[in-house]
């Protein structure tokens, strides 16, 4: 059974799951799922713990929506680069972009995903949603890549899976572990003319590895 409402007050489902989901999103991306606490989660997006395991059941069922939303934004936030339209070599050099700035601009997206990592992936194993994100991106990839080797731009055999974990490892090793790197590199690694040098980095090496001479 729902929670009953207040006299007056107007049931808006969708609005309450939004909010739950909001709320449970910066909760985990700051304690992660093991310190997250569902009091916190409910308290700060104005419901009660009744509501939140109305809607979603568990905390752990929680956190898989919250994984499930996080990796549909990506993905959706992905199609307004039009890489199907576009030169593939210009398509990689965008995709790079694109992850670089998502992981800075969404540090919590990093932080949500060292969770799941702690936990195995446990939830993401029992997501059908998140295989069906996937794979029409990592099709996506595999047109881009055969454009440019039937064009003879691109060298032969590049798997699309290992080039995309590959952009993202060197944006999200460097972002992930930026406070030790300059710690023991002793630069600000953080800093604006860094982050572009890095940025410049990265798209050099990935299309230095696809782009035949």
């Amino acid at each position: 059974m729902p929670p009953k409402r207040k006299p007056g007050a107007v049931r808006d489902p969708e609005q309450t799951r939004a909010r739950i989901l909001a709320a449970a999103k910066a909760e985990f991306a700051r304690v992660g799922l093991g310190g997250a606490r569902v009091d916190r989660i409910a308290a700060l997006a104005g419901a009660n713990k009744r509501m939140l395991y109305y809607y979603f059941g568990s905390k752990d069922e929680l956190f898989r929506a919250v994984l499930e939303a996080t990796y549909e934004h990506i993905r959706e936030s992905e199609k307004a680069l039009h890489l199907a339209e576009v030169d593939p070599a210009e398509a990689i050099r965008r995709l790079v972009v694109f992850t670089w700035n998502y992981y800075l601009e969404h540090p919590e997206f990093l932080s949500l995903l060292n969770s799941a990592n702690l936990h195995r992936a446990e939830h993401l194993k029992q997501s059908t949603k998140v295989r069906r994100l996937h794979s029409p991106f990592v099709a996506l990839i595999g047109d881009i890549l055969e454009r440019g080797r039937a064009a003879g731009r691109f060298r032969d055999g590049v798997d699309a899976v290992q080039l995309y974990i590959s952009i993202a490892a060197l944006a999200y090793f460097y972002l992930g572990n930026n406070y030790t790197l300059s710690a023991i590199f002793g630069r600000d690694l953080k800093a604006k003319k860094a982050r572009e040098a890095r940025l410049s980095h990265m798209t050099d090496l990935v299309l230095g590895y696809l782009v035949r001479d």
